[in-house]
């Protein structure tokens, strides 16, 4: 496995909220990140129907165009009720023309579950793929998950997407209830990232 040895790495993202948490999770390897849309970089297509496939897009993508080792991305909720949907169109369901609307997301993933009658609890499970690309091509690929389950009325309004519905297992609380250090210590995106540390930071 290739392990990463540069000191400032290149987020595949133009979401703040993300870019945040993963910055805040690479600190304690003296680590600094920056962001594609910083660096006015595009958003590629995703045109895979999974995870893997659209993360791999992404960090190659902005490996390629910066001529840095890039880390992406691509992460949703599966739902058991709906078939594990929204999945790789988490983000998608919350597109607007003026932007994403995860209220309007929320509302439609909880509209869907009581349409198809869903059995209580609802259970779900949020997913991360990172993929670690560089610039000649090779990447590492690292999956993580949390389980829980879908809840309504929406809570809390910490965190970002779809959170304020989400449940972890073994808690009482949403991950839009949570504050990002506790929920970066059980998230699956901290689960991925405890395999990626692993396998490229140490």
């Amino acid at each position: 496995m290739r392990k990463f040895d540069g000191k400032q790495l290149l987020v595949a993202t133009h979401n703040a909220g993300k870019l945040a948490e993963i910055g805040a999770l690479l600190k304690p390897f003296g680590v600094t990140v920056v962001s594609a849309g910083a660096l006015g970089l595009p958003e590629p297509l995703e045109t895979e129907d999974n995870f893997v496939g659209n993360a791999r897009i992404k960090a190659h993508a902005a490996a390629k165009a910066a001529g840095m080792i890039a880390l992406a991305d691509d992460s949703g909720i599966c739902v058991d009720g709906l078939k594990g949907a929204p999945g790789v169109y988490t983000a998608d369901w919350a597109e607007t023309p003026n932007g994403r609307d995860f209220k309007m997301a929320m509302e439609r993933t909880w509209r869907e579950l009581e349409t198809v009658e869903a059995p209580k609890p609802r259970l779900a499970r949020f997913c991360c793929t990172l993929v670690l690309a560089w610039p000649d091509g090779h990447d590492e690929v690292f999956e993580g998950e949390m389980r829980g389950q879908v809840v309504w009325p929406m809570r809390g309004d910490l965190g970002h997407g779809y959170d304020p519905i989400f449940q972890p297992e073994g808690f009482e609380t949403t991950f839009g209830e949570m504050k990002a250090d506790q929920k970066n210590e059980i998230s699956h995106r901290s689960d991925a990232f405890r395999k990626l540390v692993t396998g490229c930071f140490t």
